[in-house]
Parts: C-alpha cells; structure tokens; sequence
C-alpha cells in the first residue's frame, strides 16, 4: 500500500480539512484530493462526508485511520534505523503547547536552554488554555503539551510533570495580602476568573465543590480570558483572582501584586504533561522531557 495515500488520508483525517492537510504536508490540495481518490479506489470504500467546509472520516475511513497510524509509525521507525537517525545530533522541529500558568515562565526558559545545547533542533511554543492545547495535543497540532489540569479525553494521556502553587491575587495593599483567609473571607470580595477551560478555574471549582460550595456562592463578577487580563485586573484595584504562583513572580518581585493563601484550597497543583494517545514519541520529545525532568524540581 502506497504509504503517501496514508500520509495524507491521516492529514486530512487530523485536520478536518483537505486545504490544511495540504498546507501541512506542503503540496496543492488537488493532490490530496487525488491521494484520497486513488485510495478509496482501491479499497472499493468511501472514507469522508464531506459536508460544507468540514470533512468527516466515514466508520470505514475511522477504522483505516487506527491502522494507519500504526503502520506509518512503523514506517517513520523503520527509516530512523535504516538511516541512523536512532543516534548522534537531534535534528527536527519540536510542536508543543502549554496553558498560561507554566507557560509564563518555567516552560520558556527550559525550552531555550534545550535549543541552545540542540542546534539543530527548531522549536514552536504555542500557549493557550487547557482545553485547547489538550484539544490539538488530540488532534495531533502538538506533539507535547503542559497544562495544569489533567481533564477527561480519551485521545490524550496525562503524566506528572511537575507542581505549581496557586495563590489568590490581591492589590499590594489589600487587607489579604500576606496572610491566610477563609472562605467566609473569600465570599466579601470581588473574584476575578480566568475563561472557562484555564486549568486554574478548573482547579478552584474542584476545590470548592470539595468544601461544599460552587463558585456561584462567591462574588464573581468579571471573566477576563487568561492570566495577564486578570493580574492587570487585580493590580488596578478591580478584585482578587486564583493565580499560579509561577506566573506572577515578576509582579511578586516588583510588589505590584500580593499573594494570599485560603484555609480549605489545596495551595498546590500537578502540572501534566500531555501526549497522544497511540503516537510514537520523537527522539526529540522524548530528548526534551528527560532535559526538562533533571532540571524540575
């Protein structure tokens, strides 16, 4: 079987779309079409609906595309040997994505440091929340992804990375700063959230269900995106939002913003990192997250 056809039936299987798949393999979408042609011809099944914009694999095209994968990273597996790629200098292109939260600060600099020790190595740090890096992680957009919430999806696994505290944000000034409130406390004052899908909203929802209340028993007035809205939000006087530790550091050190603690909230979280399920880590994946776990507390 002709592995290009596979190459780009997956594409267009993974991307919902023959142009994207063309532009990701770097051909013309008449081509693509062709390959698809050419390949449902010879199975005698028709792999996509296609209907309006979007493409759909058929329950034929959703079985060929499991095997597939196996076989194409077989293929990929068997070329690294035969041309020994399995050793000496790492060259390629690393995709990744992370949440807000470790994506400020931690994620950058490991990643920086990986490239200049890996000269050949190109990288692309794409930050987002949770939900949508776990998303592309699935789709397979991303080959790793960080994200501080390890939510449910079958296309996807999750394994510890490494742990992050969240403390709520205050004004330098606010009676909170410094100290440790409870949640009668909590309930007095303006609460900032981050968008639905940020890994630290999920958390605080989590955490309160755990002590009996949902975030509707709070003052919650403002939902402003992700984390830098909601620091310049806090720091202008507007309320106190729940915040990775890691991310407001600068602000921490500036004195632009305070952190407080609240009894009942587990101040700490486990930062996950997220794979596909099924897919064949690259040696430059893999190359990262060993360089990253020696340096990660």
């Amino acid at each position: 079987m002709d592995t290009r056809q596979l190459t780009a039936f997956c594409a267009v299987v993974d991307r919902r779309s023959f142009s994207q798949a063309a532009e990701q393999l770097g051909v013309t979408q008449p081509a693509v079409s062709l390959q698809i042609r050419s390949l449902e011809k010879r199975l005698g099944q028709r792999l996509f609906d296609r209907s309006g914009r979007r493409v759909e694999p058929t329950e034929a095209g959703v079985r060929l595309y499991r095997s597939a994968q196996r076989l194409l990273a077989l293929e990929q597996q068997l070329l690294e040997e035969v041309a020994g790629e399995g050793e000496g200098e790492l060259r390629g292109r690393l995709e990744i994505g992370c949440s807000t939260g470790p994506g400020a600060t931690v994620l950058p600099l490991l990643l920086c440091e990986f490239q200049r020790e890996n000269a050949g190595v190109a990288i692309s740090l794409s930050v987002n929340d949770t939900q949508h890096v776990v998303d592309a992680v699935a789709r397979r957009e991303l080959e790793l992804g960080v994200v501080g919430a390890a939510t449910r999806h079958r296309g996807v696994s999750f394994e510890p990375f490494f742990r992050d505290e969240v403390v709520l944000a205050v004004p330098p000034k606010h009676p909170f700063a410094g100290k440790t409130v409870g949640l009668d406390e909590l309930r007095k004052e303006t609460l900032i959230l981050m968008q639905e899908g940020a890994g630290v909203r999920q958390m605080v929802e989590d955490k309160l269900r755990e002590a009996g209340l949902r975030l509707r028993d709070l003052d919650v007035r403002l939902e402003l995106g992700l984390q830098e809205s909601v620091k310049a939000a806090v720091a202008a006087g507007h309320g106190v939002t729940f915040i990775s530790r890691s991310s407001m550091e600068p602000e921490l050190a500036s004195g632009s913003l305070a952190a407080a603690r609240v009894t009942g909230l587990d101040p700490t979280r486990e930062i996950s990192l997220v794979r596909s399920t099924g897919r064949t880590p690259s040696r430059i994946a893999d190359a990262f997250v060993e360089f990253a776990r020696d340096r990660l507390p």
